[in-house]
């Protein structure tokens, strides 16, 4: 998963699984099934329906691990030998650990899938680089673009290149792992965001990125015009392909929350997947230091190109919305708003109402200290609350670098979240 359509996966490693690995991974699938079979998760399945179609005001508990996950679930609890069956235990164990230790909102379906093999030429095979960001932390990108006059006309619109025959032979091997208990299919998340600006200072640098819209306007709206025509070029040619897979239902959207509603079409493997029937997403973090008015200007008008393909949609992510909601909320079929940790939670009523979800970030801060503080997590969680009276909110925990070492952050952040929703809306 990443920025634009970036996704590359590829099998660099013997795509068979052994005897002994097998049976570990039958195993996993069977507890799997057990848990998917269990009647809360058709009801949580069925909450999330209701809150993502307006027709709840209860919240839903959302917690992801994120980079946090080697403390709640260490790699050396692997007991599979070879790395594809690591990769398909890990993802499996995962799942048992959300559904048995955490206890938030995610559901567990029977759904196992295998995405395609592929890789992306990026834009005109130019490879952004990076000064730092070992072990997951910050980096400064190294331009490419230096000189637009130069430099623009080498970029290329990205290209995905599939290997249909690894990608058989992944499904073939998946389905004679564990078809029989679990629902394998071919299933890929081609993106994340298509927010564009990620890919803007992938090419720009983050400060040349800023300072453009000031010293060179004009170059800012035909990168953005670029980056939205390779974008929508390679959405269509996954839609022409039938390569596109539905992301209503149990999968993760926007920048937190999962995609169950009725207002779209579900999955459906006899029918060719169209955006329209789909969840789009888009969002800016990267212009937070800047004017409502300059995202109005350079940015809204390529969202809302991505964002009218789209069925319905979900804005924002690490951004305070709510200073650039009068130009966002143009945002075609716009469903989903997330409220960040830096948002003023005082105008969700006024500004989001029961005509979007509400979907507030908690600070994953509180959650990085071996002790947590569970009066500022109580707090913070009922001032999310109180200010969403009347609203369609949600409480999503995300963006977790650590759990200060100790697992039980989680499960007890989830614990606190689900007293003071039982104590506000008893």
């Amino acid at each position: 998963m990443g920025a634009g359509l970036a996704s590359m996966y590829t099998t660099d490693f013997p795509v068979v699984i052994d005897k002994e690995d097998r049976d570990i991974l039958r195993q996993l699938a069977n507890e799997t099934a057990e848990v998917a079979c269990r009647p809360e998760m058709a009801e949580k399945a069925k909450t999330w329906t209701q809150h993502n179609d307006l027709k709840t005001d209860r919240p839903v508990i959302f917690l992801e691990p994120n980079n946090g996950w080697p403390e709640l679930m260490p790699d050396s609890d692997c007991q599979c030998k070879g790395e594809l069956a690591r990769q398909w235990e890990y993802y499996l164990r995962m799942e048992l650990y959300w559904a048995n230790m955490i206890r938030d909102d995610h559901v567990i379906d029977l759904y196992f899938d295998v995405p395609y093999c592929h890789t992306n030429t990026g834009w005109g095979g130019v490879t952004p680089e990076r000064k730092g960001g070992g072990g997951g932390g910050s980096y400064k990108i190294i331009k490419v673009v230096e000189d637009y006059e130069d430099d623009f006309e080498k970029l290329r619109f990205p290209e995905l290149v599939i290997d249909f025959e690894s990608s058989k032979q992944l499904l073939e091997v998946a389905r004679e792992t564990f078809g029989d208990i679990l629902k394998v299919r071919q299933f890929t998340s081609w993106w994340w965001t298509l927010g564009m600006t990620w890919d803007y200072i992938d090419l720009r640098g983050l400060e040349d990125f800023i300072c453009d819209f000031m010293w060179a306007p004009e170059w800012v709206h035909r990168m953005m015009d670029f980056l939205c025509e390779g974008q929508l070029r390679e959405i269509d040619s996954l839609q022409q392909q039938g390569l596109l897979s539905s992301n209503v239902g149990n999968e993760y959207i926007g920048s937190g929350g999962l995609g169950y509603t009725d207002d779209l079409p579900g999955y459906d493997p006899s029918i060719r997947v169209e955006t329209n029937n789909m969840w789009g997403f888009v969002e800016s973090q990267e212009t937070v230091m800047t004017s409502p008015e300059v995202y109005g200007e350079f940015i809204l008008p390529y969202h809302i190109k991505i964002a009218e393909r789209f069925g319905l949609n979900c804005f924002g992510c690490c951004e305070p919305y709510e200073a650039r909601f009068k130009y966002s909320c143009k945002i075609p079929g716009l469903r989903r708003v997330s409220c960040s940790p830096w948002s003023d939670r005082s105008l969700t009523q006024e500004l989001l109402g029961n005509r979007y979800v509400a979907s507030h970030k908690l600070s994953p801060s509180l959650l990085a200290l071996p002790q947590m503080n569970e009066a500022l997590a109580r707090n913070e969680i009922r001032d999310a609350l109180e200010n969403s009276r009347d609203c369609i909110p949600e409480l999503v925990m995300k963006d977790v670098s650590t759990f200060g070492n100790n697992p039980l952050n989680a499960s007890r952040w989830v614990e606190i979240a689900r007293e003071e929703v039982n104590r506000f809306y008893t």
